[in-house]
C-alpha cells in the first residue's frame, strides 16, 4: 500500500480509528442492520450518537453550564451570516486577519453596521494586528482564531467587555480553550474534528433573543437549540465520525495532551524552516505563527527550484503541500491526527533536498 504523509488544510487527516469505526458502521450501525446513513434520525440509536457527541464537546472543552452545542449544515460560511443576524443590532466589531475573517465582516456588513477594527491586509495577512482595544459600544467582537491560508494564529481567550464570537474552524479541539469567555464559538469540522458536512455551534442560550429583527427559522440559533440540531435531518454520517475523533481525542488524554502533541510536531517543522538555507517562512513573528498551518517559500536565491521541491516530496509522499493560490510556496497542516512521523518524513525531505542542490 502505497504510503501518504497527509498536510492537505481540509478535507484533512483522520483518525485511523474513526474512519475504521465509519467504515463498519456503513455497514451496520448499531446492530440495526442497516446503514448509518440509512437509520432514521429519529431512531434511539441515532439519538444515542447526537448525546454522545454532545457530551464528548462539554467534556473534552469543559463547557460550561448554559452553553448548546449544535451540530448543523451549510459550513462555516453560513454561521458568517447566522452571526449577524442572531448578534447584531446596532454595530459589530471585527478583527481582520485573512480571507475567511473578510469573508465574515463582508456578511454582517450586509445585516448592519460592522467594520474592521484592525487588519493585517496590508502585508498579505502574515501577522496577527497588534495595539488594539476591544470596543464597548458594540454588540459583538468577532475573532477568526486559525487562519489557514496565511500560518496565523490567536492563541489566547481574550478578556472582552463585549460578547466574543470566534471562528475557531481550523484550531478547534487543538488546545484547551476557556470557553466562559465566548458568547459563542463556532466552525466547520472538517480540520480536528471529523469530515466535511458538519458544522459545530457552542452557544451561550441567554445571549439569544435579543435583536428586534426577524432572523429566518433556519437562521435563528433558537431553532435548532430547541430541536437540539433536529429541526431538520442532520448530517448523519459527518456527526458519527465526529463522534469517533472525540472518542480517540478523549482516550490519548484530552486537550492538554493534545497540546503538547501539536507543539512538538509543531516547532519541528518550523526549526527546519528556519534552519533551511533554501526555505524561509512567510510569518516572521514567532508568536503570530499557526501550531495547525505552516507556510513557507524558496528562499529568493532558490526560486527557480520551487518545482523540483514539489515533485521531489510528492515522490516520497507529500501530499496537499501546495501553498494556497494568493501565498505560494508551501504549506503543511498539521492538525491533531497528523502524526509525528510524517512530520519527520517532511523534514527528512526537506534536509535531503538541501543536501542534493547545494
Amino acid at each position: 500500500m502505497k504510503v501518504a504523509h497527509n498536510f492537505n488544510a481540509g478535507p484533512c487527516v483522520l483518525p485511523k480509528e474513526a474512519i475504521n469505526a465509519a467504515i463498519e458502521a456503513l455497514k451496520d450501525f448499531a446492530g440495526t442492520g442497516m446503514s448509518v446513513i440509512e437509520v432514521s434520525h429519529r431512531s434511539k440509536e441515532w439519538q444515542a450518537v447526537m448525546d454522545e457527541t454532545e457530551a464528548l464537546w462539554k467534556e473534552i472543552l469543559n463547557i460550561p453550564d448554559g452553553y448548546k452545542v449544535l451540530f448543523l449544515g451549510g459550513g462555516a460560511s453560513t454561521q458568517f451570516l447566522m452571526i449577524p443576524m442572531n448578534f447584531l443590532e446596532k454595530k459589530a466589531a471585527y478583527l481582520e486577519t485573512g480571507v475567511w475573517a473578510k469573508k465574515a465582516l463582508k456578511e454582517a456588513k450586509g445585516i448592519g453596521d460592522a467594520y474592521a477594527l484592525a487588519s493585517s491586509a496590508d502585508a498579505t495577512f502574515n501577522y496577527i494586528p497588534k495595539g488594539w482595544q476591544i470596543p464597548t459600544d458594540v454588540d459583538y467582537f468577532h475573532i477568526t482564531t486559525n487562519n489557514t491560508i496565511y500560518g496565523t494564529e490567536i492563541r489566547q481567550d481574550f478578556d472582552s467587555p463585549v460578547p466574543l464570537i470566534a471562528d475557531m474552524s481550523s484550531d478547534i479541539m487543538s488546545r484547551p480553550v476557556d470557553v466562559s469567555k465566548y458568547t459563542c464559538i463556532y466552525g466547520g469540522a472538517q480540520k480536528n474534528v471529523g469530515p466535511a458536512g458538519v458544522t459545530f455551534v457552542i452557544v451561550k442560550e441567554d445571549a439569544l433573543g435579543k435583536v428586534s429583527r426577524y432572523i429566518p427559522t433556519m437562521l435563528n440559533y433558537k431553532t435548532h437549540v430547541d430541536e437540539s440540531s433536529m429541526f431538520n435531518t442532520p448530517p448523519v454520517f459527518s456527526i458519527f465520525v465526529m463522534k469517533e475523533t472525540l472518542k480517540w481525542l478523549k482516550g490519548l488524554g484530552g486537550l492538554t495532551v493534545m497540546q503538547k502533541m501539536n507543539k512538538e510536531k509543531s516547532d519541528l517543522l518550523y526549526n527546519e524552516i528556519d534552519r533551511n538555507s533554501m526555505f524561509v517562512g512567510t510569518v516572521a513573528n514567532k508568536e503570530d505563527r499557526s501550531v495547525m498551518n505552516h507556510c513557507w517559500v524558496m528562499a529568493p536565491e532558490y526560486k527557480d527550484k520551487e518545482e523540483a521541491f514539489m515533485a521531489f516530496a510528492k515522490e516520497r509522499g507529500m501530499v496537499g503541500i501546495k501553498g494556497h493560490r494568493s501565498v505560494g510556496g508551501f504549506r503543511a497542516s498539521l492538525y491533531n491526527a497528523c502524526p509525528k512521523a510524517s512530520v519527520e518524513a517532511l523534514v527528512q525531505c526537506m534536509q535531503d533536498f538541501e543536501k542534493a542542490n547545494k
